[in-house]
């Protein structure tokens, strides 16, 4: 015979497939949902900029950039000049000290780096840009007005930055109406609407990752089934009692 604790050892055992497959659907939900920031360039988080139409110059489009990292901040003021190059080690480490985003912010080598990483035109013509002190650019960014020729509806915004430092940098840039773009080296300029911008619908994408996620729960879930079947059949096997001839 076999006993109440054996049986139930036994259906533990049988259990355990279903609970590290259900772990992993977890874990490959969680993948699906959530972005890899790492993936978005080498050092961390990606650096992202928001493009706006002044509501009171209509001839006005304002980039607001922020860098990724304190260390992207340390690392461009030492290109820059502005930091000394022994704050950057031989392995690639970056030596971050609280006050070189001020010390950055305040360089007009730093202000005429933006408007060379940065260009706005309309109409095939630019826009002049003006940018605005930064007060704490490692929490609020640096904002640049450029000024077109006459009011905009649609331009042409190219962010360049960091990309000089590594190509490996992107860009994550919002517009009105829920525009997004990612600008990386090789693919940074686009076209926004920033006068009567449509909402871009975000339920297309809502819904494409609920299918991926879906097919991804649906197949552990096949395979789950079959391991149980397969634990079952195990199980009965054994308990099965053997003739005796």
């Amino acid at each position: 015979m076999v006993s109440h604790g054996h049986r139930r050892r036994r259906r533990t055992a049988a259990a355990r497939p279903l609970s590290a497959l259900a772990a992993a659907a977890l874990a490959a939900a969680s993948v699906a949902i959530m972005p890899a920031p790492a993936a978005a360039h080498p050092f961390g988080d990606p650096q992202t900029a928001a493009i706006t139409l002044d509501e009171q110059r209509p001839e006005v489009v304002r980039v607001r950039w922020r860098a990724g990292g304190p260390d992207d901040l340390t690392l461009l003021g030492v290109s820059l000049g502005v930091l000394p190059q022994d704050r950057v080690m031989l392995d690639g480490a970056v030596d971050y000290r609280h006050t070189d985003p001020a010390t950055i912010a305040s360089s007009e080598r730093f202000t005429a780096y933006l408007l060379r990483q940065i260009a706005v035109s309309a109409g095939g013509r630019p826009c002049a840009g003006a940018v605005e002190p930064p007060m704490a650019l490692d929490l609020k960014g640096a904002a640049v007005d450029y000024t077109c020729p006459g009011p905009v509806g649609t331009v042409t915004v190219a962010v360049r930055m960091l990309t000089d430092l590594n190509p490996a940098y992107r860009t994550l840039v919002t517009g009105p109406g829920g525009q997004r773009a990612v600008y990386e080296s090789g693919k940074d300029s686009h076209d926004w609407t920033l006068a009567g911008a449509p909402a871009v619908d975000g339920t297309g994408l809502g819904r494409s990752a609920a299918i991926q996620i879906a097919a991804v729960l649906g197949g552990v879930l096949v395979a789950a089934a079959g391991a149980f079947v397969v634990a079952r059949r195990m199980r009965g096997r054994r308990l099965r009692p053997r003739r005796v001839r």
